[in-house]
């Protein structure tokens, strides 16, 4: 009797417990991200980016003086970038680290920090760099990247007017 209350103990912990192990290592489950940008290795601050007029978050491009093509792509789309937020315009600012460029509308910040060339960055109100969106050469891809980008502001936004 006592044999069969322990293979019968056994089996009611152990099995769930097996099963679980089973379904996490053979990819069951999607994986824990919904992010469509890359975490940023390390931390990143820049100081010129802290507490800018309330703004919650800052798309950053990062338009070193060797980037020419790449960059001068990624500026044209930053206006299209910063409209498709609608209202949410009002949280959000966008930078250009580089050299600077009196045609843009946007914040020029010179600053020799060790970021990819033409890839887009969201900062937070703290100076802290934290997804990175790489530049595509195909404007289909870019697109699709810029529209992750978005996806992923939006719901930072909503988190923070949540809390």
């Amino acid at each position: 009797m006592k044999n069969k209350a322990l293979w019968l103990f056994v089996g009611c912990c152990g099995l769930p417990l097996f099963a679980a192990y089973i379904a996490l290592h053979s990819g069951w489950f999607p994986s824990g991200t919904t992010n469509y940008g890359r975490f940023v290795e390390g931390e990143l601050h820049i100081d010129e980016l802290k507490h800018r007029d309330g703004k919650l978050w800052t798309i950053l491009l990062n338009s070193p003086e060797t980037c020419q093509q790449a960059c001068a792509t990624q500026k044209a789309s930053l206006e299209a970038l910063f409209v498709a937020l609608g209202k949410l315009q009002k949280d959000v600012d966008i930078a250009i680290l580089g050299k600077e460029d009196k045609t843009l509308p946007f914040a020029n910040i010179d600053n020799s920090l060790q970021l990819s060339p033409a890839n887009l960055y969201l900062v937070d109100n703290k100076g802290l760099v934290v997804l990175q969106y790489p530049f595509d050469e195909d404007p289909e891809t870019n697109r699709l990247v810029q529209k992750g980008l978005l996806s992923d502001l939006k719901k930072l936004l909503n988190y923070a007017r949540s809390s």
